[in-house]
């Protein structure tokens, strides 16, 4: 004959080791997380589907959009760097830079460059 024994499982509310005081960061961490693959997924990704993924899956894709963007980001740094030194025809005032303007080769119109010979 079979005893009933009571068992005790330590589930209660540290399941997961979110904690009452843990929560709400968790729970802010989570919609951010979700909020970033769908917002930066360019239309990839809804809502529902990246809530619903399984957590690994979640942040691999977190993990790869983000990677991305530094990518992305690293390359117009370096870009711009390269570009650094050339002056702006607008200063940061938004006035119109004189002294570059003038430096700027004008473009030759196409009428400009027909020879007509009318007489």
């Amino acid at each position: 004959m079979m005893q009933n024994k009571i068992i005790n499982v330590p589930l209660g509310l540290n399941l997961f080791n979110i904690t009452p005081k843990t929560a709400p960061t968790a729970r802010a961490n989570l919609f951010t997380q979700i909020h970033e693959i769908v917002f930066h997924g360019k239309g990839g990704y809804d809502w529902h589907t990246v809530y619903n993924m399984p957590r690994w899956l979640r942040q691999f894709t977190f993990n790869k959009i983000k990677e991305h963007y530094q990518k992305e980001n690293e390359a117009h740094e370096n870009a711009q760097s390269k570009t650094g030194n050339k002056s702006t025809l607008i200063d940061s005032s938004g006035n119109v830079n004189k002294e570059a303007w003038n430096s700027v080769p004008k473009p030759i119109s196409p009428a400009a460059k027909l020879k007509t010979n009318y007489k």
